[in-house]
């Protein structure tokens, strides 16, 4: 099974620390592109038009700054930089060794610098949405694409692919092939910043009780025990996603 996050706007940091390996982040493939970007956005964050061109405030100037230093950083493991909604619904700090071991290889995070990580992969808190395009790149979540597309799919293997990202990071990609025909996208209808807990309650809830469905089906049957299930809705056409509708029922 694959289960795609989000990142977090919101990021956790270290005073003190390695910094991160390129070479030892998960998706070797990803190498190349991830050097491309974070070029791309060093040089950006260097810029006198950097706020604007990443699309935040002056009260983030600060982490934007931070972008330039990345190679030299403090890193920390992904599963402890991501904070927020989400990552609080998942509470991998609450998970018992089996589900988290669960949790390291069932999720990946799709992120606007690195493309795709892992939970275990270490890297600096950085500042940057999919949403922003950047000069050398143009809009990232095209960017990455190409890229993505080949990776989820090798990773989705022969299991669902539950995707629980926003809209402007599965622009990014998705999987492809016999692996598209598993991917289901899940929807928390009526919500948007409980949404963001929902999916993280789901991806939680797969980790800790350890099963991993092989089919829609399954994966909405798998999911009544613990939420409202509203609907199972297959693909509009070939290469989109099932949709699941869900909302919270008992508690987790």
């Amino acid at each position: 099974m694959l289960i795609l996050l989000p990142p977090s706007e919101s990021k956790s940091s270290r005073s003190r620390g390695k910094p991160a390996d390129p070479t030892a982040v998960s998706f070797r493939e990803l190498v190349a592109p991830r050097r491309t970007v974070a070029a791309e956005l060093a040089a950006v964050s260097a810029g006198p038009d950097a706020l604007t061109v990443l699309g935040v405030g002056p009260s983030l100037a600060e982490e934007v700054a931070r972008n330039t230093r990345l190679d030299t950083a403090p890193a920390l493991a992904v599963g402890e930089l991501y904070t927020g909604v989400l990552y609080d619904a998942l509470d991998l700090a609450g998970m018992d060794a089996a589900a988290r071991r669960r949790a390291t290889r069932w999720i990946v995070v799709v992120s606007a610098l690195h493309g795709a990580l892992r939970l275990g992969d270490r890297v600096a808190p950085y500042r940057l949405s999919m949403g922003v395009t950047l000069p050398g790149t143009g809009p990232l979540a095209r960017f990455w694409r190409p890229h993505l597309e080949e990776v989820l799919t090798t990773a989705a293997g022969d299991g669902v692919v539950v995707d629980c990202r926003s809209s402007t990071y599965a622009a990014a990609g998705s999987p492809r092939g016999e692996a598209a025909e598993r991917w289901v996208q899940v929807r928390v209808p009526g919500a948007s910043h409980m949404a963001k807990h929902t999916r993280g309650l789901v991806a939680g809830h797969l980790c800790r009780t350890g099963t991993a469905p092989r089919t829609p089906e399954a994966l909405a049957e798998e999911l009544g025990d613990a939420f409202v299930v509203h609907g199972l809705t297959p693909p509009a056409r070939p290469g989109k996603p099932w949709v699941l509708d869900v909302t919270p029922g008992q508690a987790e």
